[in-house]
């Protein structure tokens, strides 16, 4: 989505951590189907995305078409889909949705601003803004993912171009927050995702939000943000502290255990795990840690299963995996996923509590496919 686009770090992101990616492991129990929301451009930068996933196995996102123009959708595990046009939007994506079939997202309006939407389960549309977001191309809000009851956690842009965190209750009550260290220029500030497409869950049953900051001398910072607005900064052991080095808070569950990845005084990324008791335990998938690989994890369940990517140097792709909750790490590629390079590969975003997992591949001619493993 164009004004996404111009909102999260997109490829330049991309491909900063996939110089950090990493590991190997073992073949998927799981079978993977990939798939293409009809409408879907078949050139470089386009297809279809995949967002969120919810624990009916109910998935959304967007589709880009031969114009590349988005697309929001639904699409349910038995493949039925359904396109979500919000009144007034001229492109759209939708971002999450919740066990009660509400659907979170953005559209860009004529101005190509962001705004907000909320999809009831019985169709009716509500639109918003946070207060201060800005209202020209490029600006605007973003919400990223809805919790059961209904909240709402995101981000959106100023006029100056700086990223700032929003909490919106069910209610339609929208409170803005900075994260600690955030900084106040361009390019800087709080955010909730890492790479061109959603992660998470990014908050959870209570309430709470994670993400990361990037402070003035561009150094990323981990966040949790409690229910009562409590914000706790999070670097992990390890993590660097120059340029583009440093931590970033992926995941939450309902336990409140966190994942992500930091990226150490080599640029090396490494997965990790931060316990409610305040333990970091790093996760690296496969051979060891250097500057041309890594691990990224991206989400957790309520049952502690993990997924993500690590960059597999052999083919020069990005590879996924998932880890069970007895430690058992499996590694896949999804159908499609390219393996020359260029951020091409396999992309696990999201896995429900029944264990299904959600993501995209990118392949060899740089177009976007979805997929869904179910186990």
């Amino acid at each position: 989505m164009k004004l996404i686009d111009q909102q999260v770090h997109k490829l330049g992101m991309a491909a900063v951590f996939l110089g950090l990616l990493c590991g190997a492991a073992t073949s998927p129990a799981e079978t993977i189907t990939s798939f293409e929301i009809a409408g879907s451009g078949s050139a470089g930068g386009e297809g279809t995305i995949v967002h969120g996933i919810n624990s009916a196995g109910t998935m959304v996102g967007e589709y880009i078409d031969s114009a590349k123009n988005a697309h929001a959708y639904m699409l349910t595990l038995a493949g039925v889909d359904t396109v979500i046009d919000p009144p007034g939007s001229t492109e759209a994506a939708a971002e999450g949705i919740n066990d009660s079939g509400v659907i979170t997202g953005a559209y860009a309006d004529t101005k190509g601003a962001a705004q907000g939407f909320v999809l009831a389960a019985d169709g009716t549309f509500t639109t918003f803004a946070a207060p201060g977001a800005g209202k020209a191309k490029g600006q605007g809000t973003i919400p990223w993912a809805i919790n059961a009851s209904g909240v709402i956690a995101g981000t959106y842009l100023d006029s100056l171009g700086v990223s700032h965190g929003f909490v919106r209750s069910a209610a339609g009550t929208i409170t803005q927050f900075d994260a600690p260290s955030a900084g106040t220029t361009k390019g800087e500030g709080t955010f909730m995702t890492i790479l061109f497409f959603s992660n998470g869950p990014i908050i959870n049953a209570a309430g709470q939000i994670v993400g990361y900051s990037i402070d003035s001398g561009k150094v990323h910072h981990g966040f949790v943000r409690a229910a009562d607005g409590t914000i706790t900064e999070l670097n992990a052991p390890g993590a660097g502290t120059a340029a583009k080095e440093g931590t970033y808070a992926l995941g939450i569950n309902s336990t409140g255990t966190i994942v992500g990845a930091y990226a150490d005084a080599k640029k090396a990324g490494h997965g990790y795990i931060l316990a409610t008791d305040g333990t970091y335990t790093d996760v690296n998938v496969g051979p060891g840690t250097t500057p041309t690989n890594g691990t990224l994890i991206f989400g957790i369940n309520d049952s502690g299963v993990l997924t993500g990517t690590w960059g597999d140097v052999s083919i020069n792709a990005a590879e996924g995996f998932v880890i069970a909750a007895d430690g058992t790490v499996t590694s896949f590629t999804a159908p499609d996923a390219g393996d020359k390079g260029n951020g091409q590969g396999t992309y696990p975003l999201v896995v429900n509590d029944a264990g299904d997992i959600a993501g995209l591949v990118l392949d060899d001619n740089q177009v976007f496919h979805g997929f869904v493993s179910t186990p």
